[in-house]
């Protein structure tokens, strides 16, 4: 049995996250997801590692952590877009519920609004809506009738809710794989109805593994998604084996029985143990990378609106 793998990191120091990544890439796993916090501590700026290690690791997707805490929407579209864009479409974001930021807070319809769950909501439809304001058909470059865009393509999202009020459209084309990934890991907290409307990866850790299958399935019933368009992953903390096939075979048995799409593996111990648990387990279970996007190494399909 083999499923698309993500790779969690912390990352504290670059040289330790580059041998990671490395790691990662040449294992099979689809994508690194990199966490904002290490422990009970900060680590670096997970979009500032993530541009690094695409520069020098590349040919494997990103995932990056943004809390919606301090992060404006329209900020954070138009920074992981450019990085999807500049990583030929492997570049996705975890969005995380949090609490407001003070470039918003100036312009909120709201300012009494403070669910995270709702919150969060919104702020996908924003990010998913400004990664398709700007199409890449509508970036014609014909210097022949000087012409560089089809205005009529792009569109601005004028979206004004109980949260945030933005304008729109962003600045640029969208990627090869029509829009980033939109990820939701905790589900327990935001509600599978609020994820089942919107993310494309949904990760769960293993102790609330059991049920979110169901639970996923039945969200989205009216909401006009099928199942298929979803990856549902469990998340593992994993220490380098001494028996890697016997491991493997019970992550396997676990995926099955739950009825998960793939793993999040969370690698514990310090760089050498790291890197010693993805190339034991990776290529074990890891589905073999066919496609050059995140979408495509994660099974999802690629969104038509952000090409038309």
């Amino acid at each position: 049995m083999s499923f698309p793998i993500l790779i969690d990191i912390a990352v504290r120091d670059l040289p330790g996250a580059v041998a990671i990544a490395a790691a990662a890439r040449s294992s099979g796993a689809a994508g690194v997801r990199v966490h904002d916090t290490a422990g009970d501590g900060p680590a670096l700026d997970p979009s500032v590692v993530a541009s690094y290690l695409a520069g020098t690791i590349g040919d494997i997707g990103y995932l990056v952590d943004v809390p919606t805490t301090g992060n404006a929407p329209y900020n954070a579209a138009r920074r992981i877009l450019s990085f999807d864009r500049a990583t030929a479409g492997r570049a996705g974001v975890v969005l995380r519920p949090g609490a407001d930021d003070e470039v918003s807070r100036a312009t909120t319809p709201d300012p009494a609004a403070s669910d995270p769950a709702r919150r969060w909501a919104e702020y996908a439809i924003v990010l998913t809506r400004l990664w398709e304001s700007f199409p890449r058909a509508a970036l014609i470059a014909d210097q022949e009738r000087a012409l560089v865009v089809d205005r009529a393509l792009i569109s601005a999202i004028d979206h004004e809710g109980s949260y945030y009020r933005v304008a729109g459209p962003l600045d640029g084309p969208s990627s090869v794989q029509g829009r980033p990934v939109l990820a939701a890991a905790e589900p327990h907290e935001l509600g599978w109805d609020v994820v089942a409307h919107i993310a494309d990866v949904v990760v769960v850790d293993r102790d609330r593994a059991a049920g979110a299958n169901a639970a996923l399935t039945a969200a989205l019933a009216g909401t006009g998604r099928q199942r298929s368009e979803i990856v549902l992953l469990g998340r593992a903390r994993v220490a380098a084996p001494a028996d890697p096939r016997a491991v493997a075979d019970e992550l396997a048995a676990w995926v099955a029985a739950d009825g998960l799409d793939g793993l999040s593996l969370a690698p514990v111990g310090d760089t050498i143990e790291i890197v010693a648990a993805i190339e034991a387990l990776t290529p074990l279970l890891a589905t073999p990378v066919t496609g050059p996007t995140l979408r495509e190494a994660l099974g999802l399909r690629t969104p038509a609106g952000a090409l038309r």
